[in-house]
């Protein structure tokens, strides 16, 4: 197997491990650090236009006329609904045990999140349909910004934020990663025909299948980065750090298997599989630090980790069953 073929069949590892390479490398070399600071300015403009140009990329190529509710979006929020039911009243029963609260505070950043925004891309590279799942991803994102305000207040005190309040500012830091890509992409497909610039752009982009997928991995090993430096720097004792990032292995298998019996159910397991396991995490350490402890945000970032690991065999399984794909 030749070095680019490797890189083409294992990409998500590949990013994963480049990510958190870079980051150990620029904390264990102290001449690095002016270095490492003056790139760490440079990730954070970077991260949101890589996650930004993969939802356009996929955006463009969605079929918006089959953008509408599905049986099986019903039946994720409301699997989903119970999970985060259940989770909140675990964490109100143990409240008075610090370490067992922030454990099952770090699990629910990740039952809680939406579905990724990047969950079309391995969707559509598994054989099913971008369209639909393009739509959940909307869906999800609404219905957390809906959840999140009711819920976390509940589990910390200190969280005196009205639920309007929060509410908007979830909108504000989904809307610049969802909704314009969302609209731009739509733009571009329907400009396209009229204005000959914007075609031969849309054409173009339709022209490489495997763009967004790869725009998405390199998304992935910033934010792989990003989750060691959060691990690093938690402060957590190490028994914490393992029962989080074992119980946030077993929630993937979790929450990846009722997806997938609700998609046998209801239509499309491959769609309902990947939209009740894969979460936007970035949105998932975000409201971690704003109204939890922030020793939670690492659930969401060893989430980040073990779903992509998954995806990465399931995308290894669908093309040994496709050879010509």
């Amino acid at each position: 197997m030749s070095l680019l073929t490797f890189l083409k069949n294992w990409t998500l590892p590949v990013a994963i491990a480049v990510g958190s390479v870079c980051y150990l490398t620029f904390l264990w070399v102290p001449a690095l650090d002016q270095l490492g600071d003056r790139l760490g300015a440079i990730i954070n403009v970077i991260f949101p236009m890589a996650v930004f140009s993969t939802l356009f990329v996929t955006f463009c190529k969605v079929d918006f006329h089959q953008m509408r509710p599905h049986r099986w979006h019903v039946g994720v929020l409301v699997a989903q609904l119970v999970l985060v039911a259940a989770n909140v009243a675990v964490i109100l029963w143990c409240r008075d045990n610090a370490m067992q609260k922030t454990l099952w505070e770090a699990v629910l950043t990740c039952v809680i999140a939406p579905s990724a925004a990047a969950a079309p891309v391995v969707t559509g590279k598994l054989g099913g349909n971008i369209s639909t799942m393009s739509a959940f991803t909307v869906i999800s994102s609404f219905a957390s910004a809906l959840m999140i305000p009711f819920v976390f207040p509940l589990l910390e005190q200190t969280a005196h934020v009205s639920f309007w309040a929060a509410f908007l500012i979830i909108l504000e830091k989904v809307a610049l990663v969802l909704v314009l890509p969302l609209v731009l992409g739509w733009s571009v497909q329907h400009l396209g025909p009229f204005v000959k610039p914007v075609g031969r752009f849309h054409k173009s982009i339709v022209s490489m299948p495997n763009l967004s997928f790869y725009c998405w991995a390199f998304s992935l090993s910033i934010t792989s980065g990003i989750t060691v430096k959060n691990i690093v720097h938690s402060g957590a004792s190490a028994i914490l750090l393992m029962a989080i990032a074992l119980l946030t292995l077993l929630l993937c298998f979790v929450q990846f298997g009722v997806g997938r019996g609700i998609g046998h159910r209801l239509g499309e397991h491959i769609n309902s599989g990947q939209a009740l396991f894969q979460k936007n995490t970035a949105l998932a350490i975000w409201v971690a630090y704003m109204y939890l402890n922030p020793v939670a945000s690492v659930g969401a970032g060893c989430y980040v980790l073990w779903q992509n690991l998954i995806n990465s065999m399931e995308l290894w399984a669908y093309r040994k069953g496709h050879p010509a794909g």
